[in-house]
């Protein structure tokens, strides 16, 4: 059984409810610009941090999941350490991230598929296995050239010592209950701000 991705929502409702709280996260957005002017990835951004930003405080949704810009955030939190307004950009960008994963975006697939297998192996050993993450990646890729082009860099690495190949040295610790736990608190998260948002 493969676990359900970590804020998962299944229907429409449950999306705009999480647009909805990303919007109360940016909505103070004064659209200066420092978040941009910030960004050591906004070159490669097809929409500047700030454009985004207010693309979600129109409830533009649609445009929103057309674009990379979340999907390139590497989580460094500069935005948020300069926003004039204290606002939790990081904490939106992951937020924007879960809801494409929810969505299934086809745009977002590889990168859908690389964080779900990657949460798999940690769920199932309790740290990252690199041969079975490779399998499970690749795998559900389901296209028979996608190892290939990680070919060169993998047999590097191998020469390096730094994939471990088989079962290693340390022992399995899995994650389960953990993962399970963390399941349940996003769910009644979820529940709570329906709940806010019909009052």
């Amino acid at each position: 059984m493969h676990p359900q991705p970590v804020n998962a929502l299944t229907t429409a409702e449950n999306q705009h409810v999480s647009l909805d709280a990303v919007r109360t996260m940016v909505s103070a957005c004064i659209q200066c610009g420092t978040c941009t002017a910030s960004c050591p990835n906004a070159l490669e951004m097809d929409l500047t941090p700030r454009k985004m930003w207010r693309l979600v405080i129109l409830g533009r949704l649609a445009e929103v999941m057309a674009s990379r810009t979340f999907i390139l955030c590497s989580d460094c939190y500069t935005c948020t350490l300069r926003c004039p307004r204290g606002l939790p950009l990081t904490t939106a960008m992951e937020a924007l991230k879960g809801i494409a994963f929810a969505r299934r975006e086809a745009r977002h697939r590889s990168s859908r598929l690389f964080y779900e297998t990657f949460m798999q192996t940690v769920r199932r050993y309790g740290r990252i296995r690199e041969l079975a993450f490779m399998t499970r990646y690749f795998t559900a890729m389901k296209n028979p050239m996608a190892p290939l082009r990680f070919a060169p860099l993998g047999m590097k690495l191998m020469g390096k010592g730094k994939v471990e190949m088989g079962s290693g040295k340390s022992g399995e610790t899995p994650l389960h209950a953990l993962f399970d736990r963390v399941a349940a608190l996003d769910r009644t998260s979820l529940e709570t701000a329906a709940r806010e948002g019909h009052r």
